[in-house]
């Protein structure tokens, strides 16, 4: 069983930049799928990116393309989420995702089987 655990999250202005960072318990193995999303206030989840951990493919929301970066350690135990340029529309709760595959829908959240606590990124105007 993988556990997830986000930090990194705070408040900033808008233009500003954070990074997030996830800690998996344990290896991830290269056939696996892991993403962040997001639940903005008042608002459903929605996909931020994703990123296919042996062949480092990324995949990304329309919203955060150019602005956002996901990556991963060598180790494959971290994941990271730099966000550049950060908008109020990008305030919510961030949460790191994975799954055992990632050939199918990697930006779908239904399709992750693990998930962190998630961690509040709020960026004011």
């Amino acid at each position: 069983q993988v556990q997830l655990v986000e930090s990194g999250g705070g408040s900033v202005q808008a233009g500003g930049s954070l990074t997030l960072s996830c800690v998996a318990s344990e290896v991830i193995s290269s056939s696996f799928c892991m993403g962040w999303f997001r639940s903005p206030p008042g608002k459903q989840r929605e996909a931020v990116a994703a990123i296919h951990t042996g062949s480092g493919i990324t995949y990304y929301a329309d919203s955060v393309k150019d602005r956002f970066t996901i990556a991963q350690d060598n180790a494959r135990k971290t994941l990271s989420l730099q966000m550049n340029s950060l908008e109020p529309a990008d305030t919510g709760m961030y949460y790191c995702a994975a799954k055992e595959d990632c050939w199918r829908r990697p930006l779908v959240g239904d399709e992750y089987n693990y998930w962190g606590q998630g961690t509040l990124v709020t960026v004011s105007s």
